[in-house]
């Protein structure tokens, strides 16, 4: 299989050039009932600016008709095949809020979820805060320590959000995800997928049962949802790769993780937009890559609420000049994938993608949006391929052959 990381190497010049790549968590969405997405319908004037300035396209997160996750749609455009490297949500979210993982330990993603005899009625139960959720972390804690062998943790993360390890021997994280994925359905228990992980399914099927009799008597965060079952995996350092020093800027622990698992240096910042660009500006002198990631576009296009999408892109739009006067030689604003407020979840649907640098075409766009992408000079290329366009615009590949 063609390797594009191993085939760049020889090519990458280091320089000063400063690279910024804004991700809007799922921008990328279909016409509402208006026949307008959310790009379309926010106010957006310095994003539009910049596409006077800019190459426009779109991206394909892993192949046409294809749904990523949030770990393979960010790998795409870190440059990192996401077919190749196939990574559980669970080591994304632990080394996002710090938790250690070491060769003993098998860590899952958990949701806290609301169930009404065995039927999951709300897979976020309710989204509660996160100190509310961190006070149900520490009632299982308390309550389960250990199933047979296998130590038992519970992190707290974000909103409904929580890190689940468990330590031990012989634990493999081949695993069926215990999540039916949809309200509606049934309780899910997980199933081994090879033979090395036999136990690890028989631990966290004994592990659900223990948790809906401890939380039997909360009204909304009385069951648990286990996604992306992981042990450590192997992948090459992107400042090895790319040869640039990197720094990631995001809220959301998974993304943290995800960042940190690449190589990334994930540095401190707050909790809204402005505060990112804010950390941006502060670290300007300490990177050659930056990272910033904006959550709750997807946020809100999971739970189907338009016109919050759309308040959450002008919120992007309004803080945007912060950036913009650094003055970055590559702006890259783009999403990991689409996900429409009609479907209420990821999609397969291609990703708007803008770029600003110094030698662009330019082109006929007007907006930026997913149709006016479409219609731009980079036209429909896979994610992939952002990091070697980025890395051309920045001055930093050498030519290939004579």
């Amino acid at each position: 299989m063609f390797d594009r990381q191993e085939f760049l190497k020889d090519l990458i010049s280091p320089n000063n050039s400063k690279i910024v790549m804004l991700v809007m968590d799922g921008i990328g969405d279909i016409p509402n009932e208006d026949g307008l997405t959310p790009l379309q319908k926010a106010n957006t004037p310095n994003l539009d600016a910049l596409v006077k300035e800019s190459d426009l396209g779109q991206t394909i997160p892993v192949l046409p008709g294809v749904t990523p996750g949030s770990g393979p749609g960010h790998l795409g455009i870190f440059g990192y095949d996401p077919i190749k490297y196939q990574i559980g949500r669970g080591i994304l979210e632990a080394l996002g809020i710090d938790v250690e993982v070491g060769e003993k330990d098998v860590v899952a993603r958990g949701n806290f979820a609301t169930i009404k005899g065995d039927i999951i009625v709300d897979r976020r139960a309710g989204r509660p805060s996160s100190e509310e959720s961190a006070q149900i972390v520490s009632l299982l804690n308390d309550k389960i320590k250990q199933i047979e062998d296998v130590k038992i943790t519970f992190y707290p993360g974000k909103e409904h959000r929580f890190v689940l390890k468990l330590t031990g021997d012989n634990l493999g994280d081949k695993l069926e995800d215990a999540d039916p994925q949809k309200e509606g359905k049934p309780i899910k228990y997980t199933q081994a997928l090879d033979e090395s992980s036999e136990k690890t399914a028989r631990i966290v099927n004994k592990l659900l049962d223990e948790i809906k009799n401890v939380l039997k008597d909360e009204s909304k965060m009385n069951f648990a949802l286990f996604r992306g079952f992981s042990k450590y995996p192997d992948i090459p350092n992107f400042e090895n790769v790319f040869k640039l020093k990197a720094a990631a800027i995001a809220v959301y622990p998974m993304y943290r993780g995800l960042a940190k698992l690449v190589g990334m240096n994930v540095v401190k910042t707050g909790q809204t937009v402005e505060d990112e660009f804010k950390t941006l500006k502060e670290k300007w002198n300490d990177f050659d890559f930056f990272y910033v990631h904006v959550k709750k576009t997807d946020s809100y296009g999971e739970d189907g609420n338009f016109d919050n999408k759309v308040k959450v892109i002008e919120e992007v739009d309004k803080a945007l000049p912060l950036l913009l006067e650094l003055n970055p030689d590559v702006l890259i604003v783009t999403g990991d994938h689409s996900t429409p407020c009609l479907m209420k979840g990821h999609s397969f649907h291609p990703v708007p993608l803008m770029i600003k640098a110094k030698f662009t075409r330019k082109g006929l766009s007007k907006a930026y949006n997913e149709f006016e992408c479409a219609r731009g000079t980079l036209g429909t290329i896979y994610a992939i391929d952002v990091m070697p366009l980025a890395l051309a615009y920045s001055g930093r590949l050498e030519k290939y052959g004579a």
